[in-house]
């Protein structure tokens, strides 16, 4: 079937004949003009003189000497029209920060108020008096009463009568700021698009000559369908005064029938605006051709790209032939889904002839949020944020991670990991600005900017850095290239605007205008318009016609698109004056979507059918009336994805070769310094035996990390070490300890808590003067757990201390266990936190700062590694005790748990859970207990150097939560 512009061709050939290169073809896009000149070409067969091409915005843009203001340059003459206002009222000037969404919303309706030819005073005058009315509404009825009421609800009642003043101040305004606005930019030299439609359509253009120059042919409207009233008044006269064609392109299908909205705008073209279509009338493409629609339901957003790895497939041969231009069309409803299309398409498809290339082209522009140059900038914002709210000169160690990893900074591996070692050695949480100043890249991203033009340069400076290393190098993609240079031409236009303001404004709101400026920066991506698959959005889909089209995103929400640009004129005041309502979107995608259908002989339909906080899940309603009226064969295809259940992989290590030499360097070693077995190693092996082989066979390090988020374990030893410096000042002066020495040592807690914090996180002693909020909550935490088990010792008191954190070589003992039938030995090593006597009572004491527990059920289940209810603390403190008794020669030796979470509801002695109560053990059944856990600590350490069992992962799930290893065992 004959393409849109095809037929626009001919007719034009046929018409203008030797006066084309006279005519001005005006497109709503720049899309369609390679196809029209191709058309045009392959129409005349012969060289010509091409008419001029121009899209609607250039074209009416020629009749004025003013130059278009940009939205920055807009939003600053509105601020200052709008103070200078409430200064005359006697009010305070807004905030550029405070004013901005204000403005964006009072531009986008001055904006729709010009372009369609609104009487700006009347329409602000109606709305003030209807603010004045719901002020004022004590004559009204009850039913009327009860209507405002609720139009006011999201008010308190003190501050209705406030906000009903301030809109009724502002509707006010509102001509007054129309008004100086636009003479506010006319001084400068500026003006807005749709100001142009106004002065155009009202006979005021400051240059009305300009159509003069193609008075010898036409003015020619392609593709158009809504218009403005703007629009409608210029096009009614250029058509009354014979000097413009329009080339409408429509369908009976919705032409005929009022209810289609496709149709709606079009109706009102040719029906009562009186605009001739040059082509005639309307015919039945749509219904003309039987069509199969294939409907691909896909669970998730970019699942519905990757639909098309396979069904592009079957097309590619259609890109064989010389002229495949109008072959395959890729419709993005949902523009967000431009990557993962991207991604998905192969740049070669194999067919039986060989391989071919597949060639593509994008021209609805590549984002630059999606590349790590937008990236790179967001990171420099962030650092300045923080450089402008810090008191200090410091960066948050995750920026300057993000910065030494960044693919554009080219950060060597050897620097980048000095720079890491150098944070991690000191516990930088907030990383010093002067040691990140390595070369002139880093020199000048973690400088401090002070001024907001000075900020722009600062950026401006880091791009061309990095551009020119890149271009230096070689390694510059012409993507990246166009993206540099757009973003450099941004800040550029940007840094123009702010010349006369910037001196006035907040350095923050500066930067955030710099987000705001490059985040909306897209460019095209190289390709050939008339060559290969063409992928756009579906406002780039008019007046274009395809064989084979793929809309992806046809769910309702998307298609049509149900969100509304935020306005202070309400519904029923915009439908009085015709300006846009929903209405008006529906029916504009309704249209885009149904002229996809009348010249194609395949149609795909792609949606998502996983519904979501953000997706109904449901298909768009076109697709259904579509399926309902049009007589079309209709195939679903739903796109589940396989769900199973990954095997459990039975990963174990065997204890033999090198293994197992180094597993029985624990065993019969008689060296001054042996291998010790410890109470961690031993609850290691019971938490995951493969976990011990990691750790202390293998030796496989954690990596070594901030204590940012308060680790247990880095809270855990600092509470030791404080405990440690407490008692040894005490026992320094005299092992007894009373209740009013703890009482008068804890005066000097908080002093020791920072000295154990300098210990135990940067390996040193001196006291930090300064602490970021994170570490200032690790100090009252640890401060907190000191105070708990204090008070306990104060009640306790008195005792005698013996030991403190005893790792002497005399705190081991030789262990025997039998392997294979042969009698071995190893020896175990305890450092236990505190020993004690009380009331003639030794007291291996154990702090721990977990979830553990001084509750157990049985002695066995303590070294069951499956049964998941291990109780570590129990079994180090049990292991403590069994050494001390062996090194020392005694008995009846007490472990105590203190675990300060629990210690002052449980207290710190052992007690046996027995149907749900609690049975503290006697003295005898203690020493029970020592000589069971005797026992089965042989057995599990039999197991532990038996070289026939393998190391293997453990079955309990909750084990492997915080493992460091977990990705190495493949659980």
């Amino acid at each position: 079937m004959k393409a849109f512009l095809k037929e626009v061709a001919e007719d034009l050939v046929k018409r203008l004949g030797s006066d084309l290169h006279h005519a001005a073809v005006v497109f709503n896009n720049k899309r369609p003009v390679p196809y029209l000149q191709n058309h045009l070409a392959d129409t005349l067969r012969k060289p010509f003189w091409a008419p001029s091409f121009f899209t609607i915005q250039e074209f009416f843009a020629l009749s004025t000497h003013l130059q278009v203001a940009d939205g920055f340059n807009q939003f600053f003459t509105l601020l200052k029209e709008y103070n200078k206002l409430i200064i005359e009222e006697g009010g305070k000037s807004l905030n550029p920060d405070v004013f901005y969404p204000i403005a964006r919303i009072i531009l986008s309706d001055f904006s729709q108020i010009d372009n369609d030819l609104v009487n700006a005073d009347q329409l602000f005058q109606e709305l003030e008096d209807i603010a004045v009315i719901e002020k004022d509404f004590q004559h009204l009825t009850a039913e009327q009463q009860l209507f405002l009421e609720q139009f006011w609800s999201s008010f308190s009642a003190g501050k209705q009568q406030y906000h009903q003043e301030q809109f009724i101040r502002m509707w006010r305004r509102m001509p007054k700021l129309y008004r100086g606005f636009h003479a506010a930019l006319r001084e400068k030299g500026y003006t807005t698009m749709a100001y142009i439609y106004r002065q155009l359509a009202e006979g005021k253009a400051d240059k009305p000559e300009f159509i003069d120059d193609f008075k010898n042919g036409k003015i020619v409207f392609a593709g158009f369908n809504a218009l403005s009233n703007a629009e409608a008044v210029i096009f009614k006269q250029w058509n009354k005064d014979e000097k413009a064609l329009f080339y409408f392109d429509v369908d009976k299908y919705y032409m005929e029938d009022e209810t289609q909205e496709a149709g709606l705008f079009l109706r009102k073209n040719i029906q009562r605006l009186g605009l001739p279509n040059a082509l005639g009338e309307a015919r039945d493409l749509i219904r003309g051709q039987q069509k199969e629609i294939n409907v691909y339901k896909t669970q998730g957003q970019t699942a519905q790209a990757k639909i098309l790895h396979q069904e592009l497939l079957q097309d590619y041969p259609l890109l064989d032939v010389a002229d495949n231009a109008g072959k395959i069309a890729l419709i993005l409803a949902d523009e967000s889904l431009l990557l993962p299309v991207l991604q998905t398409i192969p740049t070669k498809y194999q067919h039986a002839g060989g391989i071919s290339n597949i060639e593509l082209n994008v021209t609805m522009g590549y984002p630059l949020l999606a590349t790590s140059i937008f990236g790179l900038a967001d990171l420099w914002l962030s650092v300045q944020a923080q450089l402008i709210d810090g008191k200090k000169d410091t960066i948050y160690y995750r920026e300057v991670e993000a910065f030494l990893s960044h693919p554009l900074t080219g950060v060597l591996p050897i620097d980048r990991d000095a720079v890491q070692q150098e944070i991690l050695k000191a516990q930088l949480i907030d990383v010093p600005i002067k040691t990140l100043h390595k070369d002139p890249l880093s020199i000048l991203f973690f400088s401090k900017v002070d001024a907001g033009l000075i900020a722009i340069e600062h950026l401006q400076q880091v791009f061309k850095l990095i551009l020119e290393r890149q271009l230096e190098e070689k390694t510059l993609k012409q993507t990246e290239a166009d993206l540099f240079g757009a973003t450099l031409k941004e800040l550029n236009r940007l840094h123009d605007t702010l010349a006369d303001y910037a001196a006035h404004l907040p350095l923050s709101f500066v930067l955030s205008l710099m987000q705001k400026a490059v985040q909306g920066i897209a460019v095209p991506l190289s390709g050939e318009p008339l060559q290969g698959v063409q992928v756009m959005g579906l406002l780039e889909s008019r007046s274009l016609d395809f064989e084979h089209v793929y809309v992806l995103g046809v769910t309702e929400g998307i298609l049509p698109q149900i969100n509304v640009s935020p306005s202070f004129i309400p519904d029923s005041i915009r439908r009085a004056y015709g300006l846009p309502v929903i209405e008006n979107q529906d029916a504009i995608s309704a249209y885009m979507f149904y002229r996809l259908l009348q010249r194609s002989n395949k149609v795909s339909l792609v949606y998502n059918g996983q519904a979501d906080d953000s997706n109904t899940g449901e298909p768009s309603r076109f697709l259904k009336q579509l399926e309902f009226e049009s007589g079309y064969t209709f195939k679903y295809f739903d796109q589940s994805q396989s769900l199973a259940i990954e095997p459990k992989v039975e990963f174990e290590i065997k204890k033999e070769g090198e293994v197992l030499r180094r597993l029985y360097t624990y065993l019969d070693n008689q060296e001054e310094n042996p291998v010790k077995l410890s109470a961690t190693r031993l609850t290691t092996y019971l938490n995951c035996p493969l976990q011990f082989f990691y750790k202390y066979i293998a030796k496989v390090e954690e990596p070594e990390e901030l204590a940012e988020n308060m680790e247990a374990n880095s809270i855990g030893s600092i509470l030791h070490k404080v405990m440690e410096l407490f008692y040894q000042k005490l026992k320094g002066e005299s092992p007894y300890i009373t209740k009013e020495r703890i009482a008068e040592n804890r005066k000097q807690l908080k002093e020791m808590c920072k000295l154990a914090f300098a210990i135990e996180m940067f390996d040193t002693e001196e006291i930090l003067l300064e602490y970021s909020g994170m570490q200032q909550v690790m100090l009252a935490i640890v401060a907190e757990y000191a105070n708990v088990i204090l008070d306990h010792d104060e009640q306790q008191a008195p005792f005698s201390i013996v030991e403190l954190e005893n790792n002497k070589d005399y705190d081991k003992v030789t262990f025997p266990i039998h392997v294979k039938g042969e009698e071995r030995k190893l020896t175990l090593l305890g450092i236990i936190d505190r020993v004690d006597q009380r009331n003639g009572v030794t007291r291996i004491v154990d702090y721990k700062t977990g979830r553990d527990e001084v509750g157990f059920s049985s002695i066995d289940e303590l070294f069951d590694s499956e049964s998941g209810k291990q109780n570590k603390a129990l079994v180090q403190t049990l292991f403590y005790t069994y050494v001390y008794e062996q090194t020392r020669k005694i008995s009846g030796v007490e472990p105590n748990l203190y675990i300060v979470r629990k210690m002052r509801d449980e207290g710190t002695l052992f007690y046996l859970k027995e149907n749900r109560k609690r049975v503290l053990l006697q003295a005898e059944h203690l020493e029970d207990l020592k000589g069971n856990f005797t026992q089965l600590l042989r057995q599990k350490l039999e197991e532990l150097f038996n070289p026939d069992l393998p190391f293997k992962h453990t079955t309990v799930a909750e084990n492997c939560t915080y493992c460091p290893y977990l990705t190495l065992c493949g659980k």
